[in-house]
């Protein structure tokens, strides 16, 4: 993001936004785990709106908001940016945040971008009793330098817990790896996407 884009977005981002925004600058690999909501990286201008909306009540700053989130995005367009490989609950998919179409535009969205070569995106579906990463949504970032370690984020609704211990990092990526091994896997996502689409 550029210094305009900063000076221009500095107010709605407290300081562990900041942080983690850079750091997703600088990571070559980004894994995520949504319960709740469509990943940021991966929502619709209209379907952002309409999560942030959830939360503020000023539309000029929930419109500030998603242009931010939209120019967060652009890491997924940009030479050398960022591979992501998103696993989403089948409830943040069937969730109806801003009614039927903008469900259905948002699923449209999805399996287009997941048939990007730098996107993956997996659906832990409803049937699954139980899987690794039960205890709630993570994101892990990865850099290019080996010598700088993986970073797990952990979002809470004031904040941000910032994990670099080895231990830790090693756990959370375990969990990843497994909750990869326990859901739909890849080439399922696209039928698995269409058919959440058609019963809305």
């Amino acid at each position: 993001m550029q210094d305009e884009d900063r000076r221009r977005y500095h107010d709605l981002r407290p300081d562990w936004a900041e942080s983690y925004i850079r750091l997703e600058r600088a990571a070559s690999l980004i894994r995520t785990y949504e319960v709740q909501f469509v990943p940021g990286l991966l929502q619709t201008p209209d379907y952002a709106r309409a999560v942030l909306s959830v939360v503020h009540d000023d539309p000029g700053e929930v419109e500030r908001r998603v242009g931010l989130r939209i120019r967060r995005q652009a890491l997924l367009d940009a030479p050398g940016g960022p591979r992501l490989w998103a696993v989403v609950d089948e409830a943040a998919l069937r969730r109806m945040i801003g009614g039927r179409e903008l469900g259905r535009a948002q699923l449209d969205h999805l399996v287009a971008l997941a048939e990007r070569p730098n996107v993956k995106v997996q659906v832990a579906p409803f049937h699954f009793d139980g899987h690794a990463a039960a205890g709630g949504p993570f994101t892990i970032l990865r850099f290019p330098d080996r010598d700088a370690p993986d970073v797990v984020v952990l979002e809470q609704l004031s904040g941000a817990l910032y994990l670099d211990k080895p231990s830790d990092v090693e756990q959370y990526r375990r969990v990843m790896d497994r909750l990869c091994t326990q859901v739909e896997p890849l080439d399922r996502t696209a039928a698995i996407l269409r058919a959440i689409r058609a019963e809305l």
